[in-house]
């Protein structure tokens, strides 16, 4: 979509008043390109433009907008509005909205959903955050195991539009435990006759209602499903996942793991609408806590200040030694925590990924000292400073590696976010270290 060309055209119907193509037009844009057109049309025109939708596409369009937009807009809608709305969107999504809103406006969008909708709401509702439960909608095709092809097409004819997705059917038993499961592709090919439980897959994968949402979106990778069924305690076919939740949570992680992997504490709300003193909030904590750490670095130097006064040119080595610690370890805690994310490494492997790791750190750390070795003979023609130096970085390397693969791992078991064990701790624990090594090694080279 070229959204200045929408914005244009959009505004020019909008000042001609010609209501008929501007509805005709509206309904023709995607629902998810709504939130970027909106933002750039004027607050009073926002009510008009929504009114002008289709109570389907409405809810649609409702459903894409961020919560700060929806409850300006709920606030411009009247009752009947309201439940139009909420008679359209599906479970989850009411779910969602009633958790991100105010009470005083949770309270008037209840007063204008059926009370049937309203029961399964507060049912989805007592899910605790970040479960199986708190993600599932109840909006699903369930078929019966003695029912034919023709039947079930029947079923699913009725009852598809106020289903979220119709790819896969759920055979249920009379007390609703699930049986199986039938793709849509697979009734269109069976035999008009054929009973589903002839054609049902009894193989199926399922999620518990408290299973943690991260392990749910790595099933949704590791089986390429478009959607997982949710059951209770007693195998019961409560609700499924389908993939765009998946995706929402993957993001959501996602991002949550790169601030904390740049020691910030993750924002609830967008860049640009969390705060200046929010933002300052969340970075403050960490940046003192791995400042005043940081003086332990300054304490080692000021211990070897009587080898810093008799070669002083020691000095000038101290921050490569300490910037290349810091990568390397960076570069190993990224990708064991990468590996745990995908659950290609756990915590059994430890010992693995260490000898992994110290092999690496031995061919990086040999190549890296042979370079600077060359450099120290070519600027200062001192063999003693270029043995201590590259002593010093194979040191320095294989510490920050074992150092970066060792922390995530211990945090995983811990059952704390390896996320936490990324490159600013790290960086600040090989910095110590280095310098430690550095004088030491400096120390015996020149009996200082």
């Amino acid at each position: 979509m070229d959204l200045e060309k929408t914005i244009e055209e959009l505004t020019n119907l909008i000042s001609n008043r010609k209501i008929k193509d501007l509805r005709e037009f509206l309904e023709n844009i995607n629902s998810a390109d709504f939130p970027s057109i909106l933002e750039n049309v004027d607050e009073d025109k926002i009510i008009m433009i929504y009114r002008l939708l289709s109570k389907g596409k409405a809810a649609e369009v409702f459903v894409e907008l961020d919560p700060e937009d929806q409850e300006k807009l709920i606030n411009c809608l009247t009752d009947t509005e309201i439940k139009n709305v909420m008679n359209e969107i599906y479970m989850d999504d009411a779910v969602d909205l009633i958790e991100e809103m105010p009470s005083n406006v949770v309270k008037r969008i209840l007063t204008n959903t059926k009370s049937e909708n309203r029961k399964i709401i507060n049912e989805l509702l007592k899910y605790t955050d970040d479960t199986a439960g708190s993600l599932m909608t109840t909006e699903f095709i369930d078929l019966k195991e003695n029912m034919t092809v023709e039947t079930a097409f029947e079923f699913i004819r009725r009852k598809a539009l106020k289903k979220e997705t119709v790819y896969n059917c759920y055979v249920l038993s009379i007390d609703r435990k699930l049986l199986g499961i039938v793709d849509i592709k697979d009734l269109l090919a069976a035999e008009r006759n054929q009973l589903i439980k002839d054609i049902m897959d009894s193989n199926v994968v399922k999620v518990n209602t408290l299973e943690d949402q991260e392990e749910v979106t790595k099933m949704f990778d590791k089986y390429d499903c478009v959607a997982l069924p949710v059951v209770d305690q007693e195998d019961r076919l409560v609700g499924i996942i389908t993939i765009d939740d998946a995706i929402d949570v993957i993001q959501e992680e996602t991002l949550e793991d790169f601030e904390k992997m740049a020691a910030i504490t993750p924002a609830e709300d967008t860049y640009f609408k969390t705060s200046v003193f929010k933002h300052a909030k969340n970075r403050i904590v960490w940046l003192l806590v791995l400042m005043l750490s940081a003086m332990l670095t300054g304490a080692v130097i000021e211990n070897y200040e009587a080898a810093i006064s008799t070669l002083p040119l020691l000095v000038a080595f101290i921050p490569m030694i300490m910037d290349t610690g810091g990568n390397c370890g960076s570069q190993s805690s990224t990708l064991v925590i990468r590996g745990l994310a995908m659950d290609e490494i756990s915590t059994k492997d430890i010992l693995k990924v260490m000898w992994k790791e110290f092999r690496v750190s031995l061919l990086v750390g040999t190549v890296l000292a042979f370079a600077n070795g060359v450099r120290i003979m070519i600027q200062y023609q001192d063999l003693k400073i270029a043995v201590v130096v590259g002593l010093t970085l194979v040191c320095t390397v294989a510490m920050a590696k074992l150092l970066g693969c060792i922390l995530p791992i211990l945090a995983k078991k811990l059952k704390l976010d390896p996320a936490i064990m990324a490159a600013p701790l790290i960086t600040t624990i090989v910095d110590t270290l280095s310098v430690l090594a550095f004088f030491n090694i400096a120390t015996i080279m020149f009996q200082l």
